[in-house]
């Protein structure tokens, strides 16, 4: 399990007030003013308080129809209330729907987009098909209609009229008021969309959970921590311990104490008690599996990983795979994920896997690399594995090629993708 150490690095110095002769006074003072400079100030605990506190919006904000969208009986266009910003009052679009067929009241979640994305109305219908209710947020106060004089691909929808802040990079705005920062914004948005679901008369508010894609990937993992109400998760692509990643994000992160001490999903997923399914593809640039591995190993809950070969990144990549459906029925029908892995170990040269499983499995595949660095810019090759069973438990074991670096195993079941943790051999 990884843990995140960084909590000294944050003494403020105090300033030095010694009487010292000529140029090596001079040389002290120099140094005294790079060192505070250098060293984030404070420890972090009011701004980690802050972020906890999120998880007290329990209230339901107050909602209303969003005028201009065609709507039906059961799926349709809202704002609702959300925390100030900057002194202003701002507002959450989104799309709202439950399923045709509902006898009593009915599962719910929750639906985070990625970068680039919005509130998506069809993304709430494949979860009204599959008998949740469903609200689609987005946290950069945008609607779903685009923007004809857009310069930047990444934010080419309209705003509305109470924004608050959008995403600027990589948390580029961590020399903010913690309180003026769009992922404190996301992540009460989420909070408040929780508390909104749950709420309506025809939802259930004990089986409600959460579902973000890439960098709704790394809110949905925020919030994990943050929000205990959520009966299930599903952070696809998107996860915490960005800072170590040797990509983008760590670039971005390194350096970056706020998030190593605030924002960092990690540092709260031990309060993280709801069942999860962290939804991936070895090939994803952006996200690695080795961070996303620290992340659910850092869980309190139990957890399920689906890591699809030549899954893509995407929207439609994310929620087009029958397997967060699946995973979020067995949940909130049995409490529990239909497949984990219960022990996994490598002898004689061979990774061997045991699954518990609900559902009977039909097929075993060793995914592994010999590649080095970034886990989305390795070469990820497929070798048969062999499956028995046992009851419930089934063993899956095949030999590593020579070289390997990293490997997982990943079973079927019909179309479902159930995967061993990630495994790096150093």
């Amino acid at each position: 399990m990884i843990r995140n150490t960084s909590a000294e690095g944050g003494r403020r110095k105090n300033a030095l007030r010694w009487k010292l002769p000529g140029a090596f006074c001079l040389l002290c003072i120099f140094l005294a003013i790079n060192i505070s400079q250098a060293a984030p100030s404070g420890d972090f605990q009011e701004e980690c308080g802050d972020v906890l506190a999120l998880g007290k919006l329990v209230k339901a904000p107050a909602m209303q129809a969003a005028e201009g969208f065609e709507v039906s009986e059961n799926l349709k266009a809202v704002f609702f209330d959300a925390l100030d910003w900057k002194g202003q009052p701002t507002k959450v679009f989104a799309w709202l729907g439950l399923p045709e067929k509902r006898d009593g009241k009915v599962p719910g979640i929750v639906l985070v987009h990625g970068g680039g994305g919005t509130a998506f109305k069809d993304w709430v219908k494949k979860w009204n098909d599959q008998g949740f209710a469903a609200i689609s947020i987005a946290v950069e106060g945008q609607i779903d209609v685009k923007d004809p004089d857009a310069t930047d691909r990444g934010k080419s929808w309209k705003q509305h009229r109470w924004p608050g802040p959008r995403r600027s990079g990589i948390y580029g705005d961590s020399a903010e008021p913690l309180k003026d920062q769009w992922m404190y914004h996301a992540v009460a948005d989420t909070v408040l969309a929780n508390s909104l679901l749950r709420s309506l008369p025809d939802v259930d508010p004990d089986r409600v959970g959460v579902m973000g894609i890439s960098w709704g990937g790394v809110i949905t993992s925020t919030v994990m921590g943050i929000d205990s109400r959520f009966a299930f998760a599903i952070p696809t692509y998107g996860c915490g311990n960005l800072s170590a990643a040797e990509n983008q994000y760590g670039r971005a992160l390194g350096n970056n104490e706020l998030y190593k001490q605030v924002w960092d999903p990690i540092l709260r997923l031990e309060k993280a008690t709801m069942p999860a399914l962290w939804f991936s593809w070895p090939g994803d640039q952006h996200f690695p599996l080795d961070k996303q591995a620290s992340c659910y190993e850092a869980m309190a809950g139990d957890y399920m990983v689906s890591l699809i070969p030549g899954m893509k990144h995407g929207h439609g990549a994310g929620w087009n795979p029958p397997d967060s459906y699946a995973f979020a029925r067995d949940v909130v029908e049995s409490g529990a994920p239909w497949c984990r892995p219960t022990n996994a170990r490598v002898k004689d040269g061979s990774a061997m896997v045991a699954f518990a499983s609900t559902k009977a499995l039909d097929c075993a595949m060793l995914v592994s690399t010999s590649d080095a660095g970034v886990t989305g810019s390795r070469n990820w090759v497929e070798s048969p594995a062999t499956l028995k069973q046992s009851g419930n438990s089934w063993m899956a074991s095949a030999p590593l090629p020579s070289g390997t670096t990293a490997w997982f195993i990943n079973v079927k079941s019909g179309p479902l993708t159930a995967s061993s943790d990630f495994k790096a051999i150093p």
